[in-house]
């Protein structure tokens, strides 16, 4: 054999692992690690706590009538955590939400009244008007480069203003006239404000409108490229752009789903009181923010679920009401709430860093 013929070494194979063990490509991360980077588990482990906590404390909270009150409460906040938490995973959020709420049922109201329409021509004119505020929240904020904050604290300011200032003008007074007696009122509050009864409780409309948004929002996140723009431009901007995501058109949709639910729920107060005070709203965002951090959304964005902020509208419910049930100082309510989230910021920030660590 020639001496530039060699034998070639005989290949070998990978060690086996042996069973019950896998190299480090393979390796996965503890069952409980992969749940803790979920955004909704730790809020929906704060939710369950706080509710045994109230069971315990108020026995009163153990009624059906009791747990109809706290449910209506909670959707009240969570129709319009969800549209806020959508935004914030988009990386943005909006001051203007509270007051932007009083804005839509005092032009429905006003609009009906006054020129005696139908209060359905009130509810789409406020709906377009709605829709525009958030538009320009939007434009403004993709046109200027200006921090969210800045946009929509200058918007607070102008609805704050304008809902006081024009009421006055048309009505002589702080509050809207009562509409309970005109055309498609009855119509309307069966869609926004009416209650059905179950096993002889009263259950409000909203809870199951409630349910039903924060269903649509989830399959929106999860299933449709539109909720991979969010998540994307939450992220970082630059990149998505650079991968063809329509930041523009995502930055504003994303404002004006939060006057979507601005409008909802100003059609809601509306048709339930007959009547809006003006200077209502202030400070509601604050709740529905917050309510958005409490479920796992982070102010950087990037990072969230629609499924997270209705437990911490739950939260805010279940305290608000079981600290009426329970016989104590409602003033703790904010207490509790500052609590909350703390709590819930610290726990996120762990759930982040124990999700990633490897």
């Amino acid at each position: 054999m020639s001496t530039a013929q060699r034998a070639a070494p005989a290949a070998t194979a990978p060690p086996d692992p042996g069973p019950g063990r896998s190299d480090g490509r393979t390796r996965q991360r503890p069952l409980a690690l992969r749940l803790l980077a979920r955004p909704e588990v730790g809020v929906f482990l704060g939710a369950v706590a706080v509710l045994v906590f109230f069971l315990i404390a108020a026995p009163a909270v153990r009624q059906g009538g009791s747990m109809a009150t706290i449910l209506y409460q909670s959707s009240t906040i969570g129709i319009m955590a969800l549209p806020v938490a959508l935004l914030m995973i988009g990386g943005e959020f909006d001051l203007s939400a509270g007051v932007a709420v009083i804005t839509s049922a005092l032009t429905a109201s006003m609009l009906s009244y006054q020129l005696t329409l139908n209060v359905w021509a009130g509810v789409i004119v406020a709906l377009a008007v709605s829709l525009g505020v958030g538009a320009f929240n939007g434009w403004m904020l993709v046109r200027t480069g200006l921090p969210s904050f800045l946009v929509t604290l200058g918007m607070f300011l102008i609805l704050q203003g304008v809902n006081l200032a024009v009421t006055k003008l048309v009505t002589g007074n702080v509050a809207t006239d009562d509409i309970s007696d005109m055309d498609g009122f009855d119509q309307a509050r069966a869609v926004f404000a009416s209650s059905f009864e179950v096993g002889g409780v009263q259950v409000k409309i909203t809870i199951v409108w409630w349910l039903v948004f924060a269903a649509l929002a989830t399959w929106v996140l999860l299933r449709t490229r539109y909720g991979n723009w969010v998540f994307a431009v939450g992220g970082n901007r630059q990149s998505a752009r650079a991968v063809g995501v329509p930041v523009t058109f995502t930055k504003v949709t994303l404002f004006m789903l939060v006057g979507l639910g601005a409008w909802f729920v100003g059609m809601h107060q509306l048709f339930s009181f007959n009547t809006v005070q003006s200077g209502e709203g202030v400070g509601q965002e604050l709740i529905y923010i917050a309510a958005a951090v409490i479920g796992g959304c982070l102010l950087t964005g990037g990072y969230g679920s629609a499924i997270g902020p209705v437990f911490g509208a739950f939260m805010f419910g279940m305290v608000n009401q079981g600290i009426v049930f329970a016989g104590w100082n409602p003033d703790w309510f904010k207490a509790f709430l500052g609590v909350m989230l703390l709590g819930a910021v610290l726990i996120n920030l762990w759930v982040r860093r124990a999700a990633t660590r490897r």
